[in-house]
């Protein structure tokens, strides 16, 4: 039997990448060594960490004036780091549109509370309405002095994103970008700060990605050293030890990734795996989609349901005897959710709509 994993992260892998990091997993490059077991001071690791930086760049177009880190502590980490580091005595703004940007938003208040003098301001929100749709906000609203506007470009949970980057009023745009990156093309000009968990698109968990802009780096010390972009970006992700084997894994996807075409070729295989998906759903009336508008639909977590909550456990259960595991939705909203990842293939999406539909016709 075929396995689809439909994971949200920790979520499926190249193939190609798995092979080439299982023949090299006891011996890299002839070193006798596991990357795993290599310190990261020397020269061979050296050239891993350089060479998936200077692929992400290429990948992302990257302009120079931005540092590249690889961190470790989960995107979350950066819930506290963002404002520790860029917003000292300055207003931060938060759109929420999903949980993650919700819990985003309740750590930087955490930290004006007890860490730093910021000023954490909740400029829009959709909560009320379920997240069904992306929270809008006018650019005039916002102090033209505030350190940044925080947004999350892909709702993993909700199944939303924002393809059309907001004005600002000039203040710098911060995007969580963990469930889309490398499978939106974004202008990282547009950003002042970029940062993604690595267990969607980028390898396994255990890495974070922060891209920032040289002159948002904190000019005095931070709480700890650890958080302090400024220490990271001078010791070139290497002031402690990294997470090596993440970093190398990290690796070999920016080349998968670069093999195929870039960025805007797997955005254009992502929206075409997508449609399969959706070209379903509003062709029928047995399954919804609770985003209310088709626009801004996610084309990397497409989420659905039927009109009965145990009619969807009865389809996850399903599904799980033939091959399609891991797409029952989030505890917070229930449902199904099928993650379609870089990495993930179109005949599971075919699949997928197939088995739909057997399940429709025997359920309806």
């Amino acid at each position: 039997m075929k396995i689809y994993n439909f994971a949200a992260g920790p979520a499926v892998l190249p193939t190609e990448v798995m092979m080439q990091a299982q023949k090299e997993f006891m011996d890299y490059a002839g070193t006798g060594m596991s990357i795993m077991e290599m310190t990261h001071r020397g020269k061979v690791f050296q050239s891993v960490i350089d060479r998936a930086e200077a692929t992400l760049r290429e990948l992302m177009g990257i302009p120079e004036n931005y540092k590249v880190l690889f961190l470790q502590g989960g995107a979350s980490t950066q819930f506290s780091m963002i404002p520790l580091n860029l917003a000292r005595h300055q207003k931060a703004y938060y759109v929420i549109s999903g949980s993650f940007g919700d819990k985003a938003y309740k750590e930087a208040v955490k930290c004006s509370e007890t860490l730093t003098d910021i000023e954490p301001v909740l400029l829009a929100s959709s909560k009320e309405e379920h997240y069904a749709h992306l929270a809008t906000f006018d650019a005039q609203a916002i102090d033209p002095n505030a350190a940044y506007v925080h947004v999350t470009l892909n709702n993993t949970i909700e199944g939303t994103t924002i393809f059309d980057l907001p004005e600002t009023n000039g203040v710098p745009l911060v995007g969580d970008m963990s469930s889309d990156i490398l499978a939106v093309r974004y202008n990282v000009e547009k950003f002042g700060l970029i940062y993604a968990g690595a267990q969607k698109n980028i390898g396994p968990a255990g890495v974070t990605v922060v891209i920032v802009r040289e002159d948002l780096l904190p000019e005095k010390p931070v709480l700890s050293s650890m958080l302090d972009y400024r220490i990271l970006a001078d010791n070139g992700s290497l002031y402690n030890t990294p997470p090596t084997f993440g970093i190398y894994m990290a690796g070999l996807v920016f080349d998968w990734v670069n093999s195929l075409g870039g960025v805007d070729a797997m955005e254009s295989r992502n929206r075409e795996k997508a449609a399969l998906l959706y070209d379903y759903l509003d062709s029928q009336d047995f399954y919804i989609s609770p985003v209310e508008k088709k626009d801004e639909r996610s084309i990397c977590n497409v989420v659905f349901r039927t009109s009965n909550p145990e009619m969807d456990a009865d389809f996850v259960a399903a599904a799980e005897k033939e091959g399609f595991m891991n797409i029952k939705g989030h505890r917070s909203v229930g449902g199904m959710r099928a993650s379609i990842y870089n990495a993930f293939p179109r005949q599971g999406v075919v699949d997928l709509v197939t088995f739909m539909q057997k399940f429709e016709k025997e359920h309806h």
